[in-house]
């Protein structure tokens, strides 16, 4: 017997996420609805414990908006397991959808239409067949592997669609990049040369900045730091870390695929995500 399909809904507003679960269980029966999330971290955790096939995710939600969740599950999603196919919703102008129109797998406007969402439940019902032939017929974990490096360039496309990132309530990039960081430690606050620092890294709700020979605490947030930092020179290598580019000595693959970075004046190895490795494409 084929299992029914699973899905998640992500969707910060409980009245739309109720239409859209009742309008699907009309339009797709056997979809079967594994959780219901109100925010990005809660759609994180909630995908990654349950594995669902396909994910409704909402754009701009509390805290984590729904790309930064699409993100952060791609870098966490289990080796062997299909990724979800994902389907963004939106209340944005035809000018932002552009983004979604060239690189999702589908988005939905709202409010949702029964008819448009009719067209989105037969493409993904056409997807996960030709997933199921592919499995079938001998794609062994080639073809899950192949689902989650297709949802990274998908992601990376999105995250990098003019005028997007500020749509979504981002900070912008600086006109000009930050050159020097006020740290406190205790009473004291320290001058910081953004060109000592060999990497930054989250830390709840403080960054932590690494210099060769120090470490301090600055309280923000890396999404407020990061677009005041000169994107040629620090690179951006997993969700919660980003690091000077010229600090690498050297990025190792491991057996399974993995990269973690060597740096040339601290002893710590960083890991780079999904997200970032093809930055390392030489090797």
């Amino acid at each position: 017997m084929t299992p029914h399909p699973t899905a998640l809904i992500a969707e910060d507003e409980p009245l739309l996420a109720e239409s859209l679960r009742q309008e699907l269980a009309t339009l797709w029966p056997e979809l079967e609805i594994v959780a219901m999330a109100a925010h990005g971290e809660a759609a994180l955790d909630a995908a990654l414990r349950t594995l669902p096939q396909l994910l409704f995710m909402d754009i701009r939600m509390p805290g984590m908006n729904g790309l930064e969740a699409a993100q952060a599950l791609a870098e966490d999603w289990p080796e062997g397991r299909p990724f979800p196919l994902l389907v963004f919703v939106t209340a944005y102008d035809q000018y932002a959808l552009k983004a979604f129109e060239q690189a999702a797998q589908d988005y939905l406007l709202k409010p949702v239409q029964r008819e448009r969402l009719a067209q989105t439940c037969e493409r993904l019902r056409q997807a996960l067949q030709q997933r199921a032939a592919v499995g079938m017929n001998g794609g062994g974990l080639a073809a899950p592997d192949a689902s989650t490096l297709d949802a990274v360039s998908q992601l990376r496309r999105l995250l990098a669609a003019p005028g997007l990132p500020e749509a979504l309530g981002l900070p912008a990039r600086a006109a000009a990049p930050l050159r020097l960081l006020q740290v406190s430690v205790g009473q004291t606050i320290h001058m910081v040369p953004v060109d000592e620092v060999l990497y930054f890294e989250a830390a709840d709700k403080y960054v932590r900045v690494l210099t060769a020979k120090q470490e301090y605490l600055m309280r923000a947030s890396l999404r407020e730091l990061l677009p005041q930092l000169d994107g040629e020179r620090f690179w951006q290598v997993h969700r919660g870390v980003v690091v000077r580019a010229d600090a690498i000595a050297r990025a190792v693959r491991d057996e399974a695929g993995r990269l973690s970075l060597h740096l040339r004046e601290r002893p710590e190895k960083l890991g780079v995500s999904r997200m970032y490795a093809h930055l390392f494409k030489g090797l």
